[in-house]
């Protein structure tokens, strides 16, 4: 299905789940978002998330990376804001040009899922596959945070699969996520040799750890060494933390402050509100590892020139059928 959110024409017919029918696409939002509505034969309904397309403002909005709290609001076109909670912890922080595809795309998909439950249907999918699929995770706890202080009904199921997604948030959003869909709720699809995945780029600094650690105060127990130790300990810490200090500030930069006024060029009145100091992504949610080995890499061979080769549908079917598929088969027989 998220391979589906291509252009129908040229999406294989193969990959058309055989029962479900869609039955809604949106128009173009944000930063050419979009998202397909489909419904099974057995009443379950799916929000699809195009994952990142040609356009260079598709692009903008990966590379968009600065952090933004996971609760708060931002200012969008049309002098419209969007109040938004995807976690409980006040430090859980998420990915600035995912969170704007998923408040651009918000109002719609919440209109959709309550025409669904008036219609009887109380399961809802959430997929993407890429960028897609870092939304889906948005999403999902978005929705699942509207539900927990009753804005959406108790009785809706969610239900999230996410497929070569990259690294969403911080460590304390991914706590928060894994915390409300523990049991079975939501996966990440990762092939092992796909890099997309294992974006963005991560920074972890002595900030970045629970409040209650040996490092944040390090200054403290250097204080209480020898003058000769002291000299030679604070020499050291600083030679260790003021590199990683600038990186992070550098980041924020470059993909906060510059990406943000590409950004407010395509998107008129656009306000983010202030970038967080920390760029420490982790993926997030229960992966399902399709491993990469050596009959994959017979069929898919890395070459330099294509980048794209072991993210893109074949890759994932290939591996998929092979873990799942075929030892089924295997084990009945």
């Amino acid at each position: 299905m998220a391979f589906c959110t291509a252009d129908t024409p040229w999406v294989n017919p193969k990959l058309i789940p055989a029962e479900y029918r869609m039955i809604y696409r949106s128009g173009i939002t944000s930063l050419d978002n979009r998202w397909d509505l489909w419904v099974s034969n057995a009443q379950i309904a799916a929000i699809s998330i195009r994952g990142t397309t040609g356009s260079q403002v598709s692009w903008l909005e990966n590379f968009y990376s600065a952090m933004l709290p996971a609760s708060g609001s931002i200012d969008l076109p049309g002098k419209n804001t969007f109040t938004y909670s995807l976690a409980k912890n006040p430090r859980a922080a998420v990915h600035a040009g995912w969170l704007l595809a998923t408040a651009s795309i918000s109002k719609e998909v919440i209109h959709a899922i309550d025409s669904c439950y008036q219609l009887g249907i109380h399961n809802i999918i959430i997929t993407g596959h890429s960028q897609g699929g870092a939304i889906a995770f948005l999403l999902t706890a978005m929705l699942r945070q509207q539900q927990s202080v009753g804005l959406i009904p108790d009785d809706i199921r969610f239900k999230t699969y996410c497929s070569a997604a990259p690294k969403p948030g911080n460590l304390y959003f991914a706590y928060d996520y894994e915390d409300m869909t523990r049991g079975g709720w939501a996966y990440n699809v990762v092939n092992s040799a796909d890099w997309v995945p294992e974006t963005p780029l991560s920074i972890q600094t002595m900030h970045d750890f629970n409040e209650v650690n040996p490092f944040t105060n390090a200054s403290t127990t250097i204080k209480k060494q020898s003058f000769a130790t002291r000299i030679i300990m604070r020499h050291a810490f600083n030679k260790l933390t003021r590199p990683v200090k600038r990186s992070v500030r550098n980041y924020k930069k470059y993909l906060g402050y510059m990406a943000g006024k590409f950004v407010a060029g395509h998107l008129k009145e656009f306000n983010p509100g202030e970038y967080l100091n920390t760029f420490n992504y982790t993926r997030c949610g229960e992966t399902i590892l399709l491993m990469a080995d050596e009959s994959y890499y017979r069929n898919y061979p890395n070459d330099p020139d294509k980048v794209f080769r072991h993210h893109f549908a074949g890759p994932y079917l290939y591996l998929m059928r092979k873990y799942y598929v075929e030892s089924t088969v295997t084990g009945s027989e």
